[in-house]
This record gives C-alpha cells, structure tokens and sequence, in this order.
C-alpha cells in the first residue's frame, strides 16, 4: 500500500497559547516543535509565522529564517509555506516565495469563513499560482469546495500548474464544507476522475473533525494533515501538549490499518518534488 503522508501544520494564523500554551509562535519555537513532529514521523510542514505579539505576519525574512532552521534540524523534511489570506493582503500573501520551498499552499477560489470571506481573486490565484511556477514549487491546492478541484483542473490544462496537481480536502470550517462522508468519497472520485486513478490527494479535518479526516485518509488510501493550526486538543477534555502528540496519533492510526507511513525520501518520490538541499 502507498505509504502516507504526514504534514503538520504547526500553528496557524489563530490558535494562541491562551487556547494552548503548546502552540509555537516564535521562530526557535517553531522549530523545535517541528522538530518533534518530524521525529514522530510528519514529512512535511505547513508553516505560518507570526509578529512577537501572535498575530499574523507575511515577513518573508520569518520565513526564511523558520525555513532554515527547519532544514537545519529536519534532513529531508518538506518545507511548505503558507500565502493564506489571514497573514496579508494581495501580492504580501506570496513574498516569501523566492525562498524556493519545495511546496506553498495554493487557494484557488473564494468561500465563507466563520466571521468573513476568504478571497482569493482570480488575479491573486494567477500570480500566486506563475510564482510558485518560476521558482520551482509545487503547490498544496486547498479545496475549500468542490469547485476548486474543477479550477485547479482548469489551471493544469491551461499551463498555470505544473504536473498532477496536490489537492487537500479541507473540511470542517464553519460556513464552509461540513464533514460529509458522501462528499469526502466524491472528491477522491473527482480528484482520480480528473486527475488520474495514482493521484495522490490529503486531507484536512478542521477542531473536533481533526481525527475523523485523519481516519479517513488514511483508510481510503489519501495522505493525512495534522496539527495545532486546525485543532488544539486531543479530545474535548485534553490539550494536546504538542504537536508531536498529534502526528503521533496519526501514526498509531496507520499501524492500526495496515498503513506505512512515507519517509520524507517517499513523499518527495510521491509528490515529484526535487531532492533535498
């Protein structure tokens, strides 16, 4: 069986250590949180960076510096980046792209969030998308909605994206797609359908769906995101005191069916990454 994927996101635009003193903020803190996820066995980081206050921040020299520390401390660990629209504002979403990660998550189209709309313009998409292309960088395409698997599609045939695309299932966001077996089946069909029957396709559970996602990943032969950025606990009760404890998770659910989980030499082999610097 294909082995899985691992990918914590390890903080987020939101969860703050009032929610969870675990969640890292600071650049020495979010390395050695992914350090400990990597060792748990997670291959690839969704990385976000924040101001020393905790907000959001797009700064591209954070970037840097939390994409060198994670390949300092993390041989072979894919590095992804966030240009979510939480952490700035038109072209500042992707400033940190000359950096070259191997991958940077990609927004195709707009939807509800709980409090606002998150916007993706098809302007924004277009140059976020002919970056990523310019340096080398395969994108995670974030399907908030099934209409963003079709553009993601759209955009493959027409040259604005390079090889099979990456989709992840996000699902469980307030006023976006709730967490629908039905629907979660469709979208592997859709993604096999449009993209080939070997496309290779993750997920993501939003709060207490987290662990339901992971499961079904991880059964129907996806690839599995984990992390604080999407939940900070373990159950209603219990925090998770890292994010190591969630990938950890993730892992025992592999064993439990029968699931390898991928080496970061597999997933790069899987997703047609370059090599590790």
């Amino acid at each position: 069986m294909t082995p899985c994927i691992i990918c914590v996101a390890i903080t987020g635009s939101l969860p703050q250590k009032s929610d969870n003193p675990a969640v890292p903020i600071s650049i020495s803190e979010q390395v050695e949180s992914t350090h400990e996820a990597f060792e748990a066995g997670a291959s690839i980081v969704h990385a976000h960076v924040r101001n020393d206050d905790g907000s959001p921040s797009s700064d591209p020299e954070k970037f840097a510096r939390l994409k060198e520390g994670v390949e300092a401390h993390c041989p072979g660990m894919i590095v992804q980046l966030s240009t979510g629209g939480r952490s700035g504002a038109g072209k500042t979403r992707g400033g940190m792209l000359p950096l070259r990660p191997d991958m940077a998550s990609l927004s195709v189209g707009s939807n509800n969030f709980p409090t606002r709309v998150y916007e993706n313009p098809p302007d924004l998409v277009d140059w976020l998308a002919a970056e990523m292309l310019a340096h080398d960088i395969k994108p995670e395409i974030e399907a908030f909605d099934l209409s963003h698997i079709f553009q993601a599609a759209k955009m493959q045939a027409d040259g604005r994206l390079a090889g099979t695309p990456y989709v992840q299932f996000v699902m469980g966001v307030r006023n976006a797609m709730p967490v629908d077996r039905e629907v979660f089946d469709f979208y592997i069909a859709t993604v096999k359908r449009l993209f080939g029957a070997n496309a290779p396709w993750c997920a993501a559970g939003i709060g207490a769906h987290q662990l339901t996602l992971n499961e079904w990943a991880v059964t129907s032969g996806g690839h599995a995101r984990t992390g604080m950025e999407d939940n900070v606990r373990l159950d209603r009760t219990t925090l998770a005191p890292s994010n190591a404890a969630l990938v950890r998770r993730v892992v025992d659910l592999c064993a439990r069916h029968d699931r390898p989980v991928a080496t970061p030499a597999q997933a790069r082999r899987l997703l047609g990454l370059r090599a590790a610097p």
